[in-house]
């Protein structure tokens, strides 16, 4: 029996050791394909830009809000990004306006002031407004249906969908009849 078990001995084989420089190889490469997927997207995302570069410059707040015309109608939320009306996935990021960020809206009689801590701030004058409805998607987001407040509007002769998310949501639906039924009257007394 001792001769079997020197013979078991003998025909054991070490643990393979760990190649390390094939090991790091792999990582580095990773690294490498990530930063150059990463540099893709910011480069496509700065092509996209610049194609969209006929837009022009967005409207900011009057300065000096008038008195007189009050807030309808204030959110806190998120706005989930812009695009090309009608176009739920053609995103428009010309301006900033791809950017996600927090948001204060606040609707009066001027038209509709977009704040954005951390991004620019935009203004959509009431008579660049076309309509507001419940969605459930734009670029790079879906919700359940209505869980999205979408503004159309006009700018540079461009009709622009933006997303809102208020933080709650059954403001919405109070949000589309305002903006509708300020676009209505405008409409009408524009008839006159």
């Amino acid at each position: 029996m001792t001769s079997a078990a020197l013979l078991l001995a003998a025909e054991k084989e070490s643990a393979q050791v760990t190649d390390w420089a094939a090991r790091i190889g792999w990582v580095v490469g990773l690294g490498l394909f990530v930063a150059l997927v990463y540099w893709l997207m910011r480069e496509g995302w700065k092509w996209r830009g610049t194609l969209q570069g006929d837009l022009p410059e967005l409207p900011t707040a009057p300065s000096a809000p008038d008195e007189a015309k009050p807030a309808v109608l204030s959110m806190s939320g998120r706005y989930h990004g812009s695009t090309t009306a009608g176009q739920w996935l053609d995103r428009i990021v010309a301006h900033g306006l791809g950017t996600r960020s927090r948001a204060e809206l606040t609707l009066t009689d001027a038209g509709l002031d977009v704040v954005r801590p951390g991004a620019d701030d935009f203004f959509i004058p009431a008579g660049a407004l076309r309509e507001a409805v419940l969605g459930k998607g734009i670029a790079g987001k879906v919700l359940t249906e209505g869980g999205l407040l979408l503004v159309t509007w006009e700018h540079g002769g461009t009709l622009i969908d933006s997303g809102f998310r208020s933080d709650h949501a059954a403001e919405h639906t109070a949000w589309v009849e305002a903006i509708n039924s300020m676009i209505d009257k405008r409409e009408t007394e524009g008839a006159r």
